[in-house]
């Protein structure tokens, strides 16, 4: 029996993962593994162990060319790890098929790379792992001629690229676009957005333009969690975030212009936000001309345009009033993998509730608002509130009804016909 004979498929892939992805909190990096991973048996009587199954984590079933990588992701590779070492200025979007031993010994690793070659449709690397002792030197002339790279694992876990793939530029699909949106800055995290009011995003540029300390000037007037409104505000797009501080960004920029041209100063702007301090009503209502720039902020932010516009398509085909399962469910049919990376809490536990191996929605698990993603279903929903989008604001998970959580639009958009 060879050294490597005893490395399943769910093995090899957790190795290469930890190869390719090293870092899960890395800036600009994110990877989801294939929902067959989540199951508790690989193969009859062949369970994953729990071990494997959270290195793996979080769960998704990605669509990248005819079918489902065993995993996808993005970040900015190692140079030993790629043909070139430069790839433009976005992180490649990186596509992995795994192979290991079966009950009947044998690994199909050239089938593998075929898969792999499948995904270079929409991905812009692609590799096939399998145990070193499976891979022959046909397969690796086979990968080298098709552009995939080859990763052989070892018994020890330790990961070997024997060949190198070239970074090609393709088309993005729907389901690449939501990896993608989830490696960038403003990809939905725990921490995205823990505070419930637009205002206290848009705060953050004025405070850090102001000459006095930027969380002082928070604090006095309009919010005591400065973390929580710096990392909003990034998510927003309002700032940048740096290893040695902060930028402004051109939007954030344009929300200390606008405060300029209404106030004398930005002294009078900033104590402008201490009358809406703890206030629960809607801010386009009690401050329309902010409610405007809160819209535009908001819209700015890429999931919200998703949303609303299938939303609006939603109230065409008769739905002018669903609720969070309506619309996970309409999401999941027409962007699946927006679905789950926006809504869906990434813990193993939860996503194996949410979906069955094939990638499909478990509708019962959806009636639970503990699957939910609080900064989605409270953060993001009450600010869409404030802005006028939706009609009614978030609410925490523990206290969500799914069923009857209402994502109705403010104000659709009604056809004269």
């Amino acid at each position: 029996m060879s050294a490597t004979a005893a490395l399943s498929e769910p093995q090899v892939l957790a190795h290469a993962k930890r190869r390719l992805f090293p870092d899960p909190n890395e800036a600009n990096t994110y990877a989801v593994t294939d929902t067959q991973f989540a199951m508790a048996e690989w193969l009859p009587g062949e369970p994953i162990s729990e071990t494997v199954r959270e290195r793996l984590a979080p769960f998704n079933h990605v669509r990248l060319g005819s079918g489902y990588p065993d995993l996808v992701g993005v970040r900015a590779l190692e140079s030993d790890l790629l043909a070139v070492e430069r790839f433009g200025a976005d992180p490649p979007l990186v596509a992995v098929e795994a192979k290991g031993y079966t009950g009947a010994g044998s690994v199909d690793v050239e089938t593998g790379v075929l898969q792999a070659y499948d995904r270079l449709h929409e991905a812009n690397a692609a590799y096939v792992a399998a145990p070193s002792d499976a891979v022959s030197q046909s397969t690796r002339t086979l990968a080298r001629e098709l552009n995939v790279g080859v990763l052989a694992v070892e018994s020890d876990g330790s990961v070997a690229p024997l060949e190198l793939p070239r970074v090609v530029g393709n088309r993005t699909a729907d389901a690449a676009t939501s990896i993608r949106f989830q490696a960038t800055a403003q990809g939905v995290a725990d921490k995205s957005f823990s505070l419930n009011h637009p205002k206290n995003y848009l705060a953050y540029p004025l405070a850090l333009f102001h000459p006095e300390d930027t969380e002082s000037v928070l604090a006095e007037n309009v919010v005591r969690d400065a973390e929580g409104a710096r990392t909003g505000a990034a998510f927003l797009g309002l700032i940048a975030e740096r290893p040695d501080g902060v930028d402004i960004t051109p939007l954030g920029e344009e929300v200390v212009r606008f405060a300029l041209n209404r106030y004398a100063t930005l002294d009078d702007a900033v104590d402008a936000f201490r009358q809406w301090k703890r206030s629960q009503k809607r801010f386009c209502t009690i401050a329309p001309e902010w409610g405007l720039l809160t819209r535009r902020v908001v819209w700015s932010y890429p999931a919200t345009q998703l949303l609303v516009e299938e939303l609006q398509a939603m109230y065409e085909d008769g739905l002018s009033d669903p609720s969070l399962v309506d619309l996970v469910e309409w999401l999941h049919v027409h962007h699946p993998s927006f679905a789950i990376e926006l809504f869906i809490r990434g813990t193993t536990a939860v996503r194996g509730r949410v979906l069955d191996g094939d990638g499909e929605l478990r509708r019962n698990a959806l009636e639970d608002g503990d699957v939910y993603h609080s900064p989605t279903v409270y953060q993001l929903k009450a600010m869409l509130f404030h802005a006028g989008i939706l009609a009614e604001r978030g609410r925490e998970p523990h206290n969500l009804a799914p069923s009857s959580d209402s994502w109705r639009l403010r104000t659709p958009v009604v056809a004269n016909r």
